[in-house]
């Protein structure tokens, strides 16, 4: 009943004749339903279709009268640049300064400058990548061997500074053009330098460089802003990867991990062509079978209608494939998002989701599109019980995250918001409802900065053993070049694009430590996760940064948790500063030595700024010592989210604790479930300690060897040893090539 009763639903809600029986909830159903939508939505009305602008541009432009326009002209160029097409956008901009005596001259450079940088990306970044490639500050295999597009932008800057001296956005991109030329600092124009750009502010806090091998994996995915998971899909032991971009025309990518160092490309095997979209992604396991599932986020960002797509849950059927079951779960829905949070809300055991879905009277949602909360029926199904459960928020919503903030055995929910607001939803605990929350955000002192937010999630950053806060600001009225100068100059200006960290007080409150921990930066966070690329116990951050502007040219951000007693920018000496847009990032041990690389999902809005994915592989930061944990609930649900884990030990005669939560990370890209955790220099770890959530049991492992692979079992006493191959990368397009380790530490 329920299957026909969604699936009826479906067709419905979607004004679409899907050709598939309606006892079915298949690929090929939910394919087809994404294929009419993104039918539906090739209209000049959608602001991120520059391909049908382009084509009424020219229809007006065949008429006699209006064939020079400057305005129809003006408006080519800047569309044809986000199609892709920079050299003729080049062409029509040099056309409208030798031949028209432009409305505003400004305008006209700026607008062509940044075509001539974005024609100099293409020929080098993108045409001729290497893993240097836009890595911030530019040098080595960066430098653009075709130097015509930055040359003629320069020129083009240096005239617009003429006219504006002060134009924090030309002196940034100036700077950078210079940097592709390998000619930053010492030839650019004084009055038009920014120095400093190529050294990590904290020189004592430097870490090895980092290597991008996603092309020689055949990683290197070139797609818009998307999602990604690392994770073990196969339930092997190793580590494969799953890859989403936001627009309904980009497809899904799922390689899976062959455990010689090398990745194969199972997106059509697993059934997984088609199932288009999704500027997020994130697994779970709704169905406690073991096999970890995909929750596909639709939707976001998009205007007048535009986003209203449905979210996918995509079913682990265990033999490499994965089934659409959306609509007989009971999780379809056409609201715009790109957040949810899978959380076992009334600790029985199964996973709930609480989904972050947009309304905003600019972006035209209907009243209905708030955030939602599905709780699980055990039975592969969900119920909507959001009014019921008071926590029906209805905001531009761009994060949302959940943890137990107030150690009381329920998990909470934090909502980060593009109006300007955060909330703060705590859990009451079991009702005859089911569930039920309060908006404690006064209460708790995160409503004091008012000002738009977007990524965020919990984490204990100081060990303390409770949950602190990170969310990014996202405010800004200018492009992001405009702050980068400013920041870089030292220019007061009002906060926009910073980080805000919440020390947790330990009483229902957090305090604003951002300034103490040294994370007071201009970032622009659009993704990021948190993990431990040293080993010694405390998360460390990267951020992937951006908005669709085509000036915002800004390095995505590495911050080394030092102590957690402040953060440590490391972003130039880890060679991670990509310059493209970031979204997705996922810390992962992908080649079983303890060492966490990162993978970041690359790409902006428009197919113009499509761009590669980056794998950095960590060159092994420090020797300390680390365990790696697979939980594996009974009581609490089967991937043990939400579950505490607590490490003791001495490190140099000094006792002390790490904690750590069960969870993904980031609240856009998905780490590994298996909870990768650092221990620095103990030789033992004296005991583990692990609250199950849900069922609340407690279990304590004594005397345990670090370096290991652990898979631990909720009422088992005796853990099991996974023994795992050390992998090393090799190039897949060169069998037989030196490992690339050795390649690396040979260059």
């Amino acid at each position: 009943m329920i299957k026909k009763k969604v699936t009826a639903a479906l067709v419905l809600l979607c004004g679409f004749t899907i050709i598939a029986s309606c006892q079915n909830s298949s690929n090929e159903e939910m394919a087809q339903v994404l294929k009419q939508i993104n039918k539906k939505n090739n209209t000049i009305s959608n602001p991120f279709n520059p391909e049908m602008k382009l084509a009424y541009c020219d229809s007006l432009l065949n008429i006699k009268r209006l064939a020079k326009s400057q305005e129809i002209l003006f408006s080519k160029a800047s569309l044809l640049l986000k199609a892709g097409q920079e050299q003729q956008s080049v062409n029509v901009y040099k056309y409208l300064m030798d031949n028209i005596d432009f409305m505003s001259t400004d305008e006209m450079l700026s607008e062509q400058a940044i075509a001539y940088m974005r024609l100099g990306e293409r020929s080098n970044c993108m045409l001729n990548h290497t893993g240097s490639s836009c890595i911030f500050p530019i040098k080595d295999d960066g430098v653009h061997k075709i130097q015509t597009g930055s040359r003629k932008a320069i020129e083009v800057y240096k005239a617009l500074l003429k006219l504006r001296p002060d134009d924090y956005e030309s002196r940034w991109l100036i700077n950078i053009a210079y940097m592709t030329l390998g000619e930053y600092p010492q030839k650019v124009p004084k009055n038009a330098l920014i120095p400093g750009l190529n050294a990590d502010p904290d020189t004592a806090s430097q870490v090895k460089s980092f290597v991008d091998v996603a092309g020689s994996l055949g990683l290197n995915i070139n797609g818009r802003a998307g999602g990604v998971i690392v994770d073990d899909f196969n339930n092997d032991g190793y580590l494969d990867i799953m890859t989403s971009g936001w627009d309904l025309s980009d497809p899904m990518h799922y390689f899976q991990n062959n455990q010689d160092g090398t990745f194969s490309d199972r997106t059509e095997a697993a059934g997984l062509k088609g199932i288009t979209g999704g500027l997020n992604i994130q697994q779970t396991d709704y169905n406690n079978d073991g096999k970890l599932d995909v929750f596909v986020l639709r939707g976001a960002w998009l205007t007048k209608g535009f986003g209203n797509q449905p979210s996918s849950l995509l079913r682990n059927n265990g033999d490499g494939t994965f089934t659409d079951v959306t609509a007989i779960s009971g999780l379809f829905m056409l609201h715009p998002t790109q957040t949810a949070t899978w959380a076992d809300f009334n600790n029985d055991g199964w996973l709930d989701v609480f989904v972050g879905n947009e309304n905003s009277e600019s972006m035209y949602y209907a009243d209905e599109s708030t955030c939602q909360l599905y709780m699980n029926n055990r039975n592969g199904t969900f119920s909507n019980v959001t009014t019921a459960a008071h926590c029906g928020i209805k905001a531009f919503v761009k994060g949302v995250t959940s943890a137990d903030y107030d150690n009381d055995g329920f998990a909470d929910i934090f909502i980060s918001t593009m109006d300007g607001r955060k909330y703060l939803l705590r859990n009451k605990g079991k009702t005859e409802a089911g569930v039920d929350f309060e908006d404690v955000t006064v209460q708790s002192g995160l409503d004091q900065i008012k000002q738009r937010t977007f990524t965020t999630w919990f984490y204990d950053y100081n060990n303390d053993g409770w949950p602190d806060l990170m969310v990014a600001n996202y405010h800004f009225d200018r492009t992001l070049g405009y702050y980068s100068a400013a920041a870089a100059l030292g220019k007061a200006m009002p906060e926009a694009g910073n980080i805000y960290l919440y020390k947790n007080n330990h009483n229902g409150t957090f305090t604003n430590v951002t300034k103490e921990a040294g994370l007071d930066k201009v970032v622009y966070s659009m993704g990021a996760n948190f993990g431990d690329i040293d080993n010694d116990g405390y998360p460390d951050m990267y951020f992937g940064t951006g908005n669709p502007d085509f000036k915002s040219l800004v390095p995505n951000k590495f911050f080394r948790n030092i102590g957690g007693k402040r953060f440590a920018d490391i972003t130039s000496s880890s060679r991670m500063g990509n310059l493209q847009k970031g979204h997705g990032v996922a810390f992962a041990d992908l080649r079983n030595n303890g060492h966490q690389d990162i993978f970041a999902q690359m790409g902006g809005a428009y197919i113009g700024d499509s761009y590669t994915s980056s794998l950095y592989m960590n060159p092994g930061v420090s020797n300390n010592n680390w365990i790696s944990l697979k939980l594996n609930g009974i009581k609490a649900n089967n991937a043990a989210i939400g579950s505490h884990i607590k490490l003791t030990f001495t490190e140099n005669g000094v006792k002390r604790s790490v904690y750590k939560d069960v969870n993904s990370g980031g609240s856009f890209g998905s780490s590994p479930l298996q909870q990768e955790i650092g221990v620095g220099q103990a030789r033992i770890i004296d005991e583990i300690e692990i609250k199950w959530a849900g069922s609340g049991a407690v279990q304590h492992f004594k005397n345990v060897a670090p370096n290991q692979f652990l898979n631990i079992t909720e009422g088992n006493a005796q853990y099991k040893t996974l023994q795992l191959t050390k992998l090393i990368f090799r190039s897949k397009n060169m069998p037989g090539c030196m490992p690339m380790q050795m390649a690396a530490k040979t260059n």
